[in-house]
């Protein structure tokens, strides 16, 4: 240490201000902890809240708005022709953020959780150096690593700042709305981002390189949505490859290669939605003992602790689903173990979401994931064409099926595609950490009318019992 750097001392450090962070953060100075939260920004809420989560719910919120105004013509009111204020929607954007993020700032300082921005790189097991801060070093009894992740770049290309080849952050920004913008990945950021892009008036292109969208999520369930972006997109390219990319002043001249065809267009803007990559470089943790994979994930147990007994790791950075409530549950974990409570990540079922119209919702075992597995299950599907609600919100084209366990009839997990799927996961998510079968969800008394009603009468399919799904021992 160079004479006149500060050097400060905590019981516990957190790398990382996102959703992993500062749960970890919080959940440790609940518990009576001395914390300290290094982050580079200046207030808490990582990737999620600035450039990720908040941001493109925000504008995928006003794109349901535009589709419900455009389809109430169907049922009997005509809205004028929306007027897009991009400035008014940033503005939008941007107020929500500001006012998450100041609650965070309060929570931490409610808590006492002493908050530096700057950057942290690992010195040794128990101490960090940071850049860019008044405190240069901090020693510590124990750290949390939360660092998160970053898009994976198109190979070969580096996005500049206010460039024509957007990453999601670039896109996020929403500095223009082009006539044509290339989405290059069917996976959840693409669609739910070129979902907005399409309903403020861009023509949507979709490059994908497997047979199908959002790969690794059940065809029955992906399906409903392939047809509405048919509708929603100008094309939808499967098994096709972006090879190469040219930026010029004005557009993007891409070269797509599918199957045996090749061809050359022109964009007026590119996404790439390729994937996310850990943020595990430039910690410097050759100093430690902490242990990474062969793409930079670091390597943790199910108490989030890495192969260095002082350091956790949680999030993004540690692989597997790259979800906010998943880092969430690990940093609240990390923070318990390093008290003393026996506490572990052991969920049964974690959630996932995709926003688009209609969302797609799942938890637990999917089939694809039983098929690779060689699983035997039991699966029925309830169509929301015979939901009252969905029929009076104009969404029939919803589906919810369960996924079983044949001998016991357990629930092994749960897929929803359709309006709100958001909020109805989370019956399946409890359904599933109970234990439950699907005698206990069918009868369970829900409402009339509602959605969640899907979820009863797939569950009385099994039963042969169900309302608006005749018993097979009656002939159709």
């Amino acid at each position: 240490m160079v004479m006149g750097e500060l050097m400060q001392e905590t019981e516990v450090l957190v790398i990382g201000g996102g959703p992993g962070g500062y749960s970890a953060a919080f959940r440790a100075a609940d518990l009576g902890m001395e914390v300290t939260m290094v982050d580079m920004a200046e207030r808490p809420g990582g990737v999620c809240l600035f450039r990720g989560c908040i941001p493109s719910k925000t504008y995928l919120h006003l794109a349901e708005l535009i589709h419900d105004t455009r389809r109430a013509a169907e049922m009997g009111i005509t809205f004028d022709k929306p007027k897009i204020d991009l400035k008014g929607i940033r503005n939008w954007k941007e107020s929500v953020i500001d006012k998450m993020a100041n609650g965070l700032v309060t929570l931490s300082e409610r808590r006492g959780v002493q908050r530096i921005k700057g950057r942290a790189v690992f010195e040794s097991s128990d101490s960090v150096r940071i850049y860019d801060s008044d405190i240069s070093h901090i020693k510590f009894r124990h750290a949390v690593v939360a660092t998160g992740s970053h898009p994976i770049p198109f190979p070969g290309i580096s996005p500049k700042k206010d460039g024509r080849i957007m990453t999601s952050t670039g896109a996020l920004d929403l500095v223009d709305v082009p006539e044509s913008l290339l989405i290059i990945g069917g996976g959840y950021v693409g669609l739910e981002i070129g979902t907005v892009y399409a309903s403020l008036g861009s023509r949507i292109t979709v490059v994908e390189l497997t047979d199908k969208l959002l790969a690794g999520v059940d065809p029955d369930l992906v399906e409903p949505l392939h047809r509405r972006l048919k509708e929603l997109f100008e094309v939808i390219h499967l098994n096709t490859k972006v090879v190469s990319m040219e930026e010029t002043a004005s557009n993007v001249n891409v070269r797509i290669h599918g199957g045996s065809e090749k061809t050359e267009q022109r964009f007026d803007r590119v996404l790439v939605g390729i994937g996310r990559q850990p943020n595990s470089k430039g910690l410097d943790l050759g100093q430690t003992k902490i242990k990474v994979d062969d793409r930079g994930f670091i390597e943790v147990d199910d108490q989030q602790r890495t192969a260095d007994s002082k350091i956790f790791a949680v999030g993004d950075v540690t692989g597997g689903y790259m979800l906010a409530h998943k880092a969430s549950r690990e940093g609240k974990v990390a923070a318990e173990v390093i008290v003393g409570e026996p506490s572990a990540f052991d969920a049964r079922a974690i959630p996932a979401v995709v926003y688009t119209n209609p969302q797609i919702a799942w938890a637990g075992i999917t089939e694809e994931q039983a098929k690779k597995q060689n699983l035997t299950i039991s699966v029925r599907r309830f169509p929301w064409k015979f939901s009252g609600r969905a029929t009076t919100m104009g969404a029939p084209e919803g589906l919810t099926k369960i996924i079983a366990e044949p001998e016991t009839n357990r629930i092994l997990g749960v897929g929803i595609v359709g309006r709100e799927a958001e909020g109805l996961i989370a019956e399946a998510v409890l359904a599933i950490e109970m234990g439950a079968l699907v005698d206990d969800l069918a009868l369970s008394i829900h409402a009339h009318p509602t959605l969640s009603e899907t979820e009863s009468e797939a569950a009385e399919i099994f039963l042969g019992s169900s309302t608006h799904i005749l018993p097979k021992t009656i002939k159709k």
